[in-house]
């Protein structure tokens, strides 16, 4: 069953422009990075780095696009920085990207080598539909701190990803939570792409193509449906 992914009035109004494009893989393998999901990233870091050619990340169009998006429903872009910018400092710094698992490598790789927010969940973890709304602060957000699970809420008016139970990412996509993120027992994902002006819409094509071939490469065999953008 594909799953149904709405961005409510109030989102589009705030920020015009946002674009997402959906990929469904079904009948993935996952497991510990290796040499194939390893050298996707270290290939995203050298794009990134021929990319931003000195600049810092922030610099870059989109990412300051994303910038501007974070300050429009209130959070401070600079404190909690969108997940592209974010692995792409990483990406720069002395420790390199993270190996996560071959599925996150994969999608994380793409995130860094198009300076745009990629994030994955596993299908059979997400309840109903997903929407991105503006929160109105009573929502649940289950994560972890201090090793102990925890709940919180959204600020009024922040920006997320939620499904029926509750937020599966705040402040759009600042941080995922661990009920429905990819692990080594994942089968079936959904990758989302998400882009403002100015990444062109052909741009974000070529991100999605590129990220449907990469979980080829990581997980053969895989069933692989690329939505049109969104």
């Amino acid at each position: 069953m594909t799953l149904t992914l709405t961005v409510s009035d109030e989102v589009r109004a705030l920020v015009p422009g946002f674009t997402h494009l959906a990929i469904e893989a079904r009948g993935l393998v996952n497991g510990p990075s290796d040499e194939a999901s390893s050298a996707l990233l270290d290939e995203a870091a050298r794009r990134l780095a021929e990319r931003l050619d000195g600049r810092t990340p922030d610099q870059d169009p989109h990412v300051a696009a994303w910038r501007a998006a974070y300050t429009a429903f209130g959070a401070k872009p600079s404190r909690t920085r969108n997940s592209a910018e974010a692995l792409a400092r990483r990406a720069l710094a002395d420790g390199g990207l993270p190996r996560i698992n071959r599925l996150v490598d994969a999608y994380n790789a793409v995130s860094v080598a198009h300076l745009i927010p990629v994030g994955g969940e596993d299908l059979d973890r997400i309840e109903g539909a997903m929407r991105l709304v503006r929160a109105t602060g009573e929502e649940e957000f289950t994560t972890v701190a201090g090793g102990e699970e925890t709940v919180e809420h959204p600020e009024p008016g922040e920006i997320v990803w939620c499904d029926a139970r509750g937020v599966t990412c705040r402040r759009w996509n600042w941080r995922q939570g661990p009920r429905t993120r990819i692990d080594d027992d994942t089968t079936d994902a959904l990758f989302l792409l998400e882009s403002l002006a100015p990444m062109t819409r052909g741009e974000l094509l070529a991100a999605g193509d590129e990220l449907a071939r990469a979980l080829e490469r990581v997980s053969p065999g895989a069933r692989i449906t690329v939505r049109d953008p969104q």
